[in-house]
């Protein structure tokens, strides 16, 4: 494996040491954690802490194993370009555009959910117009050069990673009985309200199945390493802290939230569960404090989603997976034409949304539900079919995953289990259906593209004849 593709030489290497270490911590804090992790303790009860620290495992292990694909060779296609090489060129071309249609429509999901919070705060300007004006800002900054996404994500980071610990100084002081706002203490919640594991082990799974979605997009770091300098160097690093961060950000916080408030209290879903468990230790302004960490964590996820979907876009279309349009750059090494085109499919989001409003977007984001699994399954057949040539090969891996190749065929079997059961459970089936029958479609295409591909060749080998 070559140290970096064409593309990515073209991207250049813009991104600081600081920007791609804040992006690996902060890029595992999403709104999910502020606000969705209550959809999560409703299915589980206290045992949600179980689903989080499983999910974690898997998330960890599948980074592992990307990990271990990118310090051989950085990529901006990541896992799309290693699964065109290890599983075949339809592999690289589906899970790519996937990848790219997951994080399009995250933009006017994530716009939408910011205009909401600026329309509470100044209801005289009309939702859409705020909807509008975070697309347009953060794609005008995306289009600048690679640093200027960095420092928003940075400083995003900066504000997500102190509020969590904050959060966690806290609920901690709490839960000891040092906080003195409030008459609360101890782990009691845990085991009160119907026991630690009140719906059972079903409750458990469908937990899984939330938190599973949280951890989306901690990926993204092999795709922003590959605009940074000694990219190997940065990807190793950060996968080995990814397993450490999760549990402080994740399992820890929601321990400490389960253990404070009772975990089947209305509050939590009316509020969020940082919200709710903050209000409940009568800290001041709480309301107006979560909604400023929320909307940061939200533009966050917005910036993000137009780098990531920018960049799938742009590794496609090197690999004339995507119209060739899309690989123009400009001066600054930035996919302009990649950037923008993903900025207005996502724009029309928004549009949508707001025309036809829980009708269009709703349905479009159903068809994102099992892309995540399907991601990551993508990722551990790659690992298990690479390593498998390289050892044939005599290359030397330094950075590998472990427990080869049982490991890796442990991950495989539990995402395709976890994907057979979200086919057959009402509360999933649908969602994985549409997801099913999107990845289908793709396929199909990349069939189209791969038989273009090989007509055009043949042709001009004729011609050269």
């Amino acid at each position: 494996m070559n140290n970096h593709n064409n593309g990515t030489q073209k991207l250049g290497e813009g991104l600081s040491n600081r920007q791609i270490m804040m992006i690996s911590i902060g890029g595992v804090i999403g709104a999910g954690l502020f606000i969705g992790s209550s959809a999560a303790i409703a299915k589980a009860g206290p045992a949600v802490i179980i689903s989080y620290a499983l999910t974690s495992l898997l998330v960890f292990l599948v980074m592992r194993m990307l990990g271990e694909m990118a310090v051989l060779q950085p990529d901006t296609g990541s896992f799309s370009t290693y699964a065109t090489r290890a599983i075949g060129p339809w592999a690289g071309f589906t899970i790519g555009w996937l990848y790219w249609w997951f994080w399009v429509l995250v933009i006017p999901v994530e716009a939408i959910a910011g205009a909401e919070i600026l329309h509470t705060w100044f209801p005289s300007v009309p939702g859409w117009f705020y909807a509008f004006a975070l697309v347009v800002l953060l794609t005008i900054s995306n289009l600048f050069n690679v640093k200027s996404f960095g420092e928003f994500e940075f400083w995003f980071s900066l504000i997500k990673v102190i509020a969590i610990i904050i959060f966690i100084v806290i609920a901690s002081l709490a839960v000891f009985g040092f906080w003195p706002l409030a008459n609360v203490s101890g782990v009691g919640n845990l085991f009160s309200h119907g026991g630690f594991m009140p719906n059972g082990l079903g409750g458990v799974l469908g937990g899984i199945l939330i938190t599973a979605f949280s951890f989306f997009g901690v990926e993204i770091l092999s795709i922003a390493a590959a605009e940074a300098k000694n990219p190997q160097e940065k990807i190793r690093k950060a996968t080995n802290m990814v397993i450490y961060r999760i549990v402080l950000f994740y399992v820890l916080s929601i321990f400490l939230a389960v253990s404070l408030v009772n975990w089947n209290s209305t509050g939590f879903k009316e509020m969020g569960t940082f919200q709710y468990v903050l209000m409940t230790l009568n800290v001041p302004y709480t309301k107006l404090i979560m909604d400023a960490v929320v909307f940061v964590a939200v533009a966050s996820c917005l910036n993000a989603a137009l780098y990531t979907s920018s960049r799938m876009l742009f590794s496609l279309g090197t690999r004339q997976d995507a119209p060739q349009a899309v690989t123009r750059i400009s001066k600054s090494s930035v996919p302009q034409v990649a950037v923008v085109g993903s900025s207005i499919v996502g724009i029309g989001g928004c549009i949508a949304n707001y025309l036809y409003p829980g009708q269009v977007l709703t349905f479009l984001l159903s068809t994102t539900g099992a892309i995540a699994l399907l991601v990551y399954l993508v990722i551990a057949v790659s690992q298990l079919r690479l390593r498998k040539d390289l050892e044939k090969q005599g290359v030397k891996i330094d950075f590998k995953m472990w427990c080869f190749p049982w490991l890796t065929w442990i991950v495989i079997f539990i995402i395709l289990a976890v994907l057979g059961y979200m086919f057959i459970s009402p509360d999933y089936s649908y969602e994985t259906s549409l997801s099913l029958s999107v990845t289908f479609i793709v396929l199909f295409f990349s069939v189209v593209v791969s038989y273009r591909k090989k007509h055009a060749i043949r042709r001009s080998r004729v011609y050269e004849r």
